[in-house]
């Protein structure tokens, strides 16, 4: 899930640290191999306001060199981002005063680096090396989840294979958040200790996956113990104080009218909830920067391909940012997203934010043809069961 930048939700948008590497001047050295950008930019992402911080930008040399610098208080997460990409290539912490990156790029896939070297930032490298298992983990976690699926689905049922790939599955599933839990509590390092939180939330609760979230009193604990080993560190003082003071989780919106509201198609036309009265309609709340949002529209795509001709349909909403209505007509197209789409374009400052007390996204609601809501962030197989039982015939 990609989350609000409010404390409820603030594993996603990451973070400050700690003592600080002993200067207020942060250097990356950095090279990109196997491709070229007309723009490299450096983002920090304080704990104060969870919204990335652009703090320097550079054009690359014709070898694909460059050196991007920053100042910072403290130690903090700071993000390497080329040209129009969503996601970082990669993520540093200012535990050393200066960084060497390489970045080594595939002529089949131009988005992500296939690799990266990072030198002079030991934490940095602890956290490369936390992602790249945690990546392939998770990716036999969903094989063999589109496996079960098959092969329950399979006329011949076969008990025994379906119980040896659930075991496996289990497994591995309980080796990443041991390795997870493992870190969190050997580390010492806000910064790095909290990215490490939000890289794991941002996949706990996908169905698709099965990976176990920390709650709520989980967090608290965690952000305690580190306050209780960084006492002087103001970013951990001013989250334990938001959490403290955090109000408790609303009972939903089911049962609810759905509360109205109209934002701009990408041709400008207002466009309200209240028109879709006498269907059903699933207003899909979603943007093209969420990376989890991205790996559930083939799910949304196949419930409306199923749905469409049984009452149903979708309202797409965007929470994309200002300058980012090209990103979110490039997704749209590019994850035939076929139904309405609106977009005031104002991230998580539109109206419909508090409006639907939305505290992450993927989040949809379900409402029912006389406007009320019917269900509430159905996500996986839940979506497809959902509407099987609900929709007319």
């Amino acid at each position: 899930m990609s989350i609000k930048p409010t404390i409820a939700g603030f594993f996603l948008l990451l973070l400050v640290a700690c003592t600080g590497n002993g200067s207020n001047k942060f250097t990356v050295n950095g090279k990109l191999i196997g491709r070229t950008a007309a723009v490299i930019y450096l983002e920090e992402v304080p704990m104060a306001t969870m919204q990335r911080v652009l703090v320097d930008s550079v054009i690359p040399a014709k070898d694909g060199s460059f050196t991007l610098e920053a100042k910072a208080e403290e130690e903090t997460i700071f993000n390497v981002r080329l040209e129009k990409q969503d996601y970082p290539a990669a993520s540093l912490v200012n535990d050393g005063v200066a960084v060497s990156l390489t970045l080594y790029y595939n002529l089949a896939n131009l988005d992500f680096p296939d690799r990266y070297e990072v030198t002079g930032s030991p934490l940095s490298t602890s956290l490369q090396a936390y992602m790249l298992a945690f990546n392939k983990q998770l990716e036999q976690v969903f094989v063999i989840g589109k496996q079960l699926d098959s092969l329950q689905q399979a006329p011949v049922v076969i008990t025994s294979t379906i119980a040896e790939l659930a075991t496996k599955r289990s497994l591995l599933v309980q080796s990443v958040q041991q390795s997870t839990d493992s870190l969190l509590n050997s580390n010492s390092n806000p910064a790095f200790s909290m990215l490490v939180l939000g890289y794991y939330q941002s996949m706990a609760g996908n169905p698709a996956i099965g990976l176990p979230g920390y709650s709520m009193e989980q967090v608290q604990s965690l952000v305690k113990k580190l306050s209780e080993k960084n006492p002087k560190h103001k970013g951990l003082e001013a989250v334990s104080i938001m959490m403290a003071t955090q109000p408790k989780a609303p009972q939903g919106l089911v049962g609810q009218t759905a509360p109205e509201f109209s934002l701009p198609d990408p041709n400008g036309k207002m466009i309200s909830l209240s028109s879709f009265r006498g269907r059903y309609v699933l207003v899909d709340f979603w943007a093209s920067w969420c990376k989890p949002c991205r790996m559930e529209n083939p799910t949304v795509v196949e419930a409306y391909t199923k749905f469409k001709n049984r009452n149903f349909t979708v309202l797409g909403v965007s929470l994309d940012q200002p300058d980012g209505k090209n990103d979110w007509m490039n997704a749209v197209m590019k994850d035939r997203l076929t139904w309405t789409q609106v977009s005031d374009l104002q991230f998580w400052n539109s109206p419909v934010v508090p409006l639907y007390n939305i505290q992450g996204i993927p989040y949809n609601v379900l409402v029912d043809p006389a406007g009320k809501v019917v269900a509430e962030s159905l996500r996986g197989e839940q979506l497809a069961a959902t509407l099987e039982q609900v929709l007319p015939k």
